[in-house]
């Protein structure tokens, strides 16, 4: 992987392919290999820029409290080091919070915009005070408090339990604690659903048991252009779990 310094961070980043520029922003707690499988299926059709969010994989985090929209701000400054002026972008979960900041900060930077098993409503009280739970419970003992509970979530897929499993124990606690205090201090963006005005696409499995396909359902509901494609039997991964489906769902915003 490549590195560059960004905002006082390090951001690792892989870039494969050719042609049309595509951001592939992976969730939470994972890193960019989530997106192997859809990537080795892209790539001769796109231009492909999988980033390490700070803190995860081998990019670099603070101690200092950070929001989403200084995640989209990593984007830019790695976007700017690669020469591009716009793209396509696609995240995933939390990704996907960093892609809407991104889109409503950069709007002339983004051509087009994924949102896969992700959401525009921004915390409730309860989930925000849950996520300040765990925060302090990783602090207290380790990440394996996250593993345990997100694997069985994330997907029932077995052979996907396995991977993401082991991407969550390579984490740090400062990124699991960095990432869940900024995702739930993270603004409430379904308002700027409607004054988008690149093409939207949507990817969501009926069986996620972490954001429930009722989020991309209410985000199609508010621009008429917004395609929405449901996966029957995925969960939160479908980058995994139907990574065919997905790689060619995204061939929509090319």
């Amino acid at each position: 992987m490549k590195k560059v310094l960004i905002n006082d961070v390090t951001i690792a980043y892989e870039r494969r392919g050719k042609g049309t520029s595509l951001v592939l922003i992976h969730g939470f707690p994972l890193d960019h290999t989530s997106w192997d499988e859809v990537a080795s299926l892209l790539e001769n059709e796109f231009d492909l820029i999988l980033p390490d969010l700070r803190g995860f994989g081998k990019s670099t985090t603070t101690e200092n409290p950070y929001q989403i929209s200084d995640m989209a701000d990593d984007l830019a400054g790695l976007l700017d080091h690669l020469g591009i002026e716009k793209t396509l972008i696609a995240g995933h979960s939390m990704g996907g919070y960093v892609a809407l900041a991104f889109a409503k900060k950069y709007p002339d930077r983004v051509s087009g915009m994924g949102l896969v098993s992700s959401q525009a409503a921004g915390d409730p009280p309860e989930r925000k005070e849950g996520r300040y739970k765990t925060a302090a419970e990783v602090a207290e003992k380790g990440v394996g408090v996250v593993a345990g509970a997100m694997t069985p979530k994330l997907s029932a897929d077995i052979r996907v339990q396995g991977f993401v499993r082991g991407v969550i124990e390579q984490q740090s606690k400062p990124a699991i604690i960095g990432a869940l205090k900024a995702m739930a201090e993270r603004e409430d963006l379904t308002s700027f659903i409607p004054t988008f005005n690149a093409p939207l696409l949507l990817v969501h499995g009926d069986v996620d048991a972490l954001i429930p396909i009722e989020r991309s359902r209410e985000i199609w509901v508010l621009l008429p252009s917004v395609r929405l494609v449901e996966l029957k039997g995925a969960g939160h991964m479908p980058m995994m779990e139907f990574a065919i489906e997905t790689a060619e769902a995204l061939k929509i915003l090319k």
